[in-house]
C-alpha cells in the first residue's frame, strides 16, 4: 500500500480537492513574509473599521467583558485586556524561548558573534529614545520614550524576504540577532519603567510559581501541560504585584530546558528497536505500547525549547500578532492631534523610528567594527548595515504594546499609535526603496544561511 494513499473512510475526489485547497495555504505559511502581510491586513482592517460608520462596534467589541468564575469568585476583564495581557504573554513566552536558544547555541552564545548585533541594537535603542526625549522633555508625553526603541521582526524579515537575492543570508542572520537583543532591551524597559509599584504578596505568588517550575524540572516531569499551573501562578502573581503580567512568559521561557534528552542518536536507536520488535512479533499485540514509546522518543529527540518554538511560532505569527494588531491598530484619526504635546509625541516617535533607528544601528555598527570590537560579516558592507537599520525602524507590534503602557486612553495614546503606524510604514517604504536601488543581487549562486553564519565567524 502506498504511503500517500487515501484514508480508507475518505472519498477520493473530495480528499484530493481538499489537498489542492490546503497546499496553497501550506506554501503561504512557509513564507516568512506572510506573517508581515497578515499583520498589514489586520492593521488595515482595524483602521478602516475604527474610522467607518461601524466604529462604535469596533470599540464595543474590545470593551466586552469576559472572564472566569468559581462560586462567589470571578475574574472579569475587557477583551482588550485578554489580548494585551493574556495572548501577548504567549508572544513573550516565545520571545523568551528564542532568547534562551540564542544564548545557549546561537548568535548570543559567543561574544565575538554577539558583539556586532549587540552594538547595533544598543545604538538602535538609545538614539531613537534620545530623539523622542529631545521633542518631549518636560511635556505631557515624556513617558513615551520607550515607544520608538522597538523592532517588529515579522515586518523587518518580511522586507528582506521581498528583496530576495539582494539581501544576503548573513544580513538576515544579523537582523535576527539584533531583533533578539532588541527584545531583551524592550523587556527590561517594560519591567523597570512601565510597571506599577510592586506589591509583595503578588511577588510571593509569582515566586511560588517559579519554584513550582523548578521543582517539576528537578523531579523530571516532561509533560508540557504540567507546567501550565505554575506558569499561570507566575502570570497572576506579577499581575497582582503591579508588574506587567506578560513578563511571566519571558520568565518561564528563559527557564525552559535547552538540551534534548534523547537527541537524534537516541531517537534513532529507540525507534529502530521498537520497529524491530513490531516486525518480529508480526501481529498487533502491544502495538500501541511500541507506538507510545516511539512517540516519546520523537518528543525527546529535540529540546523542549526547540519543540515549543516549533509548535508555537506559527500560532504567534499567524494568530496572536494579527489579533493584537486588530485590537490595537484601530486609531480613530479624529482622536489624534498634531498640536502641542500630541504633536511632540507624533514627531518624536516618527523620527525616532524612521531616522533614529537607521542612524543608531549604522553609527554603532561602524564604531564597533572600526574599533575592533566586532567583525563585519562577509558580503555585509555599509549599505547592507544601513538597510538593516532602516528595516529595524519598523516598530509596530512592540511599539504599539509599549504605547499602551506609556499613555492613558485619550489623544496622546491615539496620536502615539498613529505615529507608530506612520513611522513603521515610512521605514518599510524607505527600506524597500534603498534595498532595490543600492543592493545588487549576487552573480553566482546564493550562499545558504549556514554558510553565511560560518563566514561571520571566520
Amino acid at each position: 500500500m502506498s504511503l500517500t494513499s487515501v484514508p480508507p473512510e475518505a472519498w477520493k475526489p473530495a480528499h484530493q480537492a481538499a489537498r489542492r485547497l490546503v497546499s496553497p495555504l501550506r506554501r503561504f505559511l512557509a513564507i516568512e513574509a506572510a506573517s508581515g502581510l497578515l499583520l498589514l491586513a489586520a492593521t488595515l482592517v482595524a483602521l478602516i473599521w475604527a474610522n467607518s460608520q461601524w466604529s462604535d462596534s469596533y470599540h464595543h467589541l474590545w470593551h466586552t467583558e469576559a472572564g472566569v468564575g468559581l462560586g462567589s469568585w470571578s475574574f472579569s476583564r475587557p477583551l482588550h485586556f485578554w489580548v494585551n495581557d493574556g495572548l501577548m504573554a504567549i508572544f513573550f513566552f516565545v520571545v523568551g524561548l528564542e532568547i534562551r536558544r540564542e544564548i545557549a547555541d546561537g548568535e548570543l552564545s559567543e561574544w565575538r558573534r554577539a558583539s556586532l548585533p549587540l552594538a547595533a541594537a544598543l545604538g538602535g535603542m538609545l538614539i531613537p529614545a534620545g530623539i523622542y526625549v529631545a521633542f518631549n522633555h518636560g511635556r505631557a508625553g515624556a513617558d513615551g520614550w520607550g515607544v520608538p526603541m522597538a523592532t517588529d521582526i515579522a515586518f523587518a524579515v518580511g522586507v528582506l524576504t521581498l528583496l530576495g537575492r539582494r539581501a544576503p543570508p548573513a544580513l538576515r542572520v544579523l537582523l535576527l540577532a539584533l531583533a533578539v537583543i532588541d527584545d531583551i532591551g524592550a523587556i527590561l524597559v517594560i519591567a523597570i519603567f512601565y510597571s506599577d509599584g510592586i506589591a509583595m504578596t503578588g511577588l510571593a505568588v509569582a515566586g511560588a510559581g517559579v519554584s513550582g517550575v523548578v521543582v517539576l524540572q528537578a523531579i523530571g516531569v516532561r509533560a508540557i501541560w504540567a507546567y501550565l499551573a505554575p506558569g499561570l501562578a507566575v502570570w497572576g502573581g506579577l499581575y497582582g504585584a503591579g508588574i506587567h503580567p506578560t513578563l511571566a512568559g519571558v520568565i518561564v521561557g528563559l527557564m525552559t530546558p535547552v538540551r534534548a534528552w534523547y537527541g537524534t542518536a537516541g531517537f534513532v536507536k529507540e525507534t529502530e528497536a521498537h520497529l524491530a520488535q513490531v516486525r518480529d512479533e508480526g501481529d498487533d499485540h502491544d502495538l500501541m505500547t511500541h507506538l507510545d514509546r516511539i512517540a516519546k522518543a520523537r518528543f525527546e529527540a529535540v529540546s523542549p525549547v526547540e519543540f515549543l518554538i516549533h509548535r508555537l511560532h506559527s500560532v504567534v505569527a499567524f494568530v496572536i500578532m494579527p489579533v493584537f494588531a486588530l485590537a490595537n491598530a484601530g486609531v480613530t484619526l479624529g482622536g489624534a492631534s498634531f498640536d502641542g504635546d500630541a504633536g511632540a509625541v507624533f514627531w518624536g516617535i516618527v523620527l525616532g523610528l524612521a531616522v533614529g533607528k537607521p542612524l543608531g544601528v549604522g553609527l554603532a555598527s561602524l564604531a564597533a567594527i572600526g574599533g575592533g570590537v566586532a567583525t563585519r560579516p562577509t558580503h555585509v558592507g555599509g549599505k547592507a548595515i544601513l538597510l538593516v537599520g532602516m528595516v529595524a525602524g519598523i516598530g509596530f507590534t512592540m511599539s504599539l504594546f509599549i504605547a499602551q503602557l506609556a499613555f492613558p486612553p485619550g489623544p496622546l495614546l491615539e496620536t502615539a499609535k498613529l505615529a507608530v503606524l506612520v513611522g513603521s510604514a515610512a521605514s518599510i517604504v524607505v527600506g524597500l526603496g534603498v534595498g532595490l536601488l543600492l543592493m545588487k543581487p549576487p552573480v553566482g549562486p546564493v550562499a545558504s544561511v549556514t554558510e553565511a553564519e560560518r563566514s561571520a565567524d571566520d
